[in-house]
């Protein structure tokens, strides 16, 4: 069943579940990546460098906050919708869909949730063009897998607050002009905070030397008694609760763009297995690797069936955060085994630059690790089933 490199693959007619509208919005997703991501993002990774003029771009085509009330700037649209364009710009590659998911998830989505009137209209609709770019920060640099943990706080000071303390490995801040930081206030309870560029003792150094997601920006932010006004602090929702529902967002984008990358190297694996011969015939012939790549399209169709539901659960508002742990953990790991078993295939091609696959693995080393990693899942998998907390 052979299929446009693009598009395929598609074993179960999954199109079928799909609206006309979800399949425009795929369609522009995917010929806006392919214009516009695939013939420049190799060069970007390679000088590990954010190709910055890919914002307004992103704007354009709605992939910041595509969800968000259009009323806020946004277009309105679904969850699947989201999944659809976190799936197509992944396929070009990681960094560009975590700055979207950042933007998306982690900024928009606490803002329209948790935020005032004031600054759901003072902030979404620029940060849905890409005129002002925003980070999230979580983690820090004792405290991972253990946000509750958290030492970055707050004193009350008149109208404002003074803030301390700093956040790592966080996307976008280098160049972000607002940050969505979550504190403890002096009762130790967790509060958002926007913090802007430019407020004094607020900096935001560059992590350098990665070897994972290097077309993308990443950094951390310092806060050295930073000044900020009570009116930046989100209303809507305190604890560690409303950022855990951020990460929820955000994982749930995740899933769908790992189907992403292993849709790319299960494309690029199959048209070399069918092109590359070797002892007289296409190595495609050969048992070994049709077994890879039917194993290859297993893995897919279940990922995207099972990314497919969630979104449904979703849109309904029924999706639970150990279920979007199962489609994140899940389809990661499936990428990140199809990848290598792409990377099989091709032979010493695989390791080179001429492709997409070593790019995407090493992409993939930084996304089985954030937003939870592979095991945090398992935990939390597993403490739904039993009732008890292994953490």
């Amino acid at each position: 069943m052979m299929h446009d490199n693009f598009t395929s693959p598609d074993f179960y007619e999954i199109d079928d579940l799909l609206s006309e509208e979800h399949k425009l919005i795929r369609e522009s997703t995917r010929q806006w990546v392919s214009k516009s991501v695939c013939p420049i993002i190799e060069d970007y990774a390679q000088k590990s460098e954010f190709p910055k003029h890919l914002i307004k771009e992103l704007g354009e085509i709605g992939a910041f906050g595509p969800y968000i009330p259009e009323k806020y700037g946004g277009a309105g649209l679904d969850q699947i919708s989201y999944g659809i364009m976190m799936q197509e710009i992944e396929r070009g590659d990681s960094g560009i869909r975590s700055t979207a998911s950042v933007q998306s998830s982690l900024v928009m989505y606490p803002l329209w949730k948790f935020g005032s009137e004031d600054q759901k209209l003072r902030f979404l609709p620029k940060l849905a063009t890409g005129q002002i770019m925003g980070c999230f920060g979580l983690t820090e640099p004792d405290h991972g897998s253990n946000p509750g943990g958290m030492i970055t706080n707050f004193k009350d000071d008149g109208d404002h607050i003074i803030l301390n303390g700093s956040k790592m490995w966080i996307s976008n801040s280098p160049f972000a002009d607002i940050a969505i930081v979550w504190a403890k206030d002096e009762n130790k309870r967790i509060h958002g905070v926007i913090v802007e560029r430019g407020m004094e003792g607020f900096t935001t150094p560059e992590t350098h030397n990665k070897w994972s997601l290097r077309a993308s920006s990443t950094g951390e932010l310092i806060f050295d008694n930073v000044r900020v006004p009570k009116e930046n602090i989100l209303p809507g929702k305190s604890g560690l609760g409303a950022p855990l529902m951020c990460l929820d967002s955000a994982r749930y984008g995740i899933s769908w763009g790992a189907i992403g990358i292993a849709m790319d190297c299960y494309n690029i694996a199959l048209k070399y297995s069918l092109e590359r011969v070797q002892f007289g015939k296409p190595i495609a012939a050969k048992q070994l690797q049709q077994k890879k790549l039917a194993e290859m399209l297993t893995e897919i169709t279940k990922a995207q069936l099972l990314s497919w539901k969630l979104g449904k659960l979703k849109n309904d508002d029924k999706a639970s955060s150990a279920q979007i742990s199962l489609a994140k953990r899940n389809n990661v790991d499936m990428a990140a085994n199809i990848v290598r078993e792409s990377r099989q295939i091709l032979g010493g091609m695989g390791i080179t630059g001429d492709f997409s696959i070593m790019r995407h693995m090493m992409n993939l080393e930084s996304v089985i690790t954030y937003e939870g990693t592979h095991d945090i899942h398992l935990l939390i998998l597993g403490n739904e089933i039993t009732g008890h907390n292994a953490f």
